[in-house]
């Protein structure tokens, strides 16, 4: 059963994977030697920056390869690139924790995420943001189960990912749950595919997470899958998400940098409205904006 689960996830990979792209040309950017003078001298040495990603985040990173993504994201990359005159080259892990445990081993040199921002994540790294989330769900078609809220999960068996910001507010909720005798049961999973397939194959009433990525696999597959309780806290305030890299550095200040060039002259804009995430646009990036 397991080895038919893996299969199942891979067939819907392969079909997310190979759903037609946005093909529109986001114009090439100009080296900015301020910004470049920022990149630290070892990185500018060897020219390139290894960039980590925790598996398929659409439409944000759709992984099509061990080192090749595309989305909004991947397009941030090649532009910050351009502007601080290194390539970016991706590498791709199994889930946030290896990615969050792999960043603070040294082996990668930032993300371009988005990854949540919380304070208790800032230990050693920092978030440049430039995204404002919502948590949802995405549910059969119809919403059989009625879905309208945070605390309609009470009673049912709701996927989530592993080890995010979703997965403990959910966690906590189903705690009230139990005390009120009504056991929700949490699925953690370590990619998007197999979150979203549990509930393709009902296995899961509903699926916790981004409102942005669960669009994106709403409009795949409209006639199995509705989005439901969108656009409302649903346990969180305010989410930001950004890219990530060591706190109080100057590659940090680099990517702040660049970004901040990127919305003024319209290419954040154009990136975000290629990809249907006009609704998560930030006036202007910046630093640790979550509080």
């Amino acid at each position: 059963m397991f080895a038919k689960l893996i299969g199942l996830s891979a067939v819907l990979a392969a079909s997310l994977m190979t759903a037609p792209s946005r093909a529109e040309e986001i114009p090439a950017q100009k080296v900015n030697e301020e910004v470049r003078a920022l990149v630290p001298a070892a990185i500018r040495d060897r020219g390139y920056m290894v960039a980590v990603n925790s598996g398929s985040y659409p439409p944000y990173d759709i992984v099509i390869g061990p080192n090749e993504v595309e989305g909004s994201s991947a397009d941030l990359a090649v532009a910050i690139g351009q502007i601080m005159g290194v390539e970016i080259r991706h590498q791709t892990v199994s889930g946030l924790a290896a990615m969050l445990a792999g960043f603070d081993a040294g082996r990668y040199d930032m993300s371009v995420g988005p990854i949540g921002d919380f304070p208790d994540r800032r230990a050693k790294i920092d978030f440049i943001d430039w995204v404002q989330e919502y948590v949802a769900f995405a549910v059969q078609k119809g919403n059989p189960r009625n879905i309208q809220k945070l605390d309609d999960v009470c009673g049912l068996n709701i996927a989530v990912m592993a080890a995010g910001s979703a997965e403990r507010v959910l966690k906590k909720k189903a705690e009230e749950c139990e005390a009120a005798g009504k056991p929700t049961i949490v699925q953690s999973f370590q990619d998007q595919n197999g979150a979203i397939l549990a509930v393709r194959s009902k296995r899961a009433d509903g699926f916790f997470s981004g409102q942005a990525p669960l669009t994106y696999f709403v409009s795949q597959a409209p006639e199995l899958l509705d989005l439901a309780a969108a656009n409302l806290p649903n346990g969180f305030g305010d989410i930001y998400q950004g890219a990530i890299a060591p706190n109080n550095t100057d590659l940090r200040n680099a990517i702040l940098a660049s970004l901040e060039i990127l919305v003024e002259n319209g290419t954040y804009a154009q990136i975000m409205k290629k990809w249907g995430l006009e609704r998560n646009m930030l006036e202007k990036p910046g630093i640790n904006l979550a509080k």
